[in-house]
């Protein structure tokens, strides 16, 4: 059954639109994808920093502790 003109006109365009959508999703689906992989590297870092600074600022609190006790001791000796 032969279409009219204006029939294949209107199919070639849907074909077109529906191709142009699924392009657009698709590199919509990708930059979600890379922006989610980003932010949970930078969460992920962030955290690491954090439990490094907690680590050093208990530690500093060990070594300064450590000092005042032997201070303190040789004071009351």
């Amino acid at each position: 059954m032969p279409m009219e003109p204006d029939q294949m006109t209107e199919r070639i365009h849907a074909l077109e639109t529906a191709q142009a959508t699924q392009a657009a999703s698709a590199a919509g689906m990708e930059a979600t994808n890379a922006a989610t992989t980003a932010g949970l590297q930078a969460a992920q870092l962030a955290a690491q920093a954090g439990t490094w600074a907690v680590m050093v600022a208990g530690s500093a609190g060990l070594i300064v502790g450590m000092f005042l006790g032997l201070a303190i001791s040789k004071a009351k000796s």
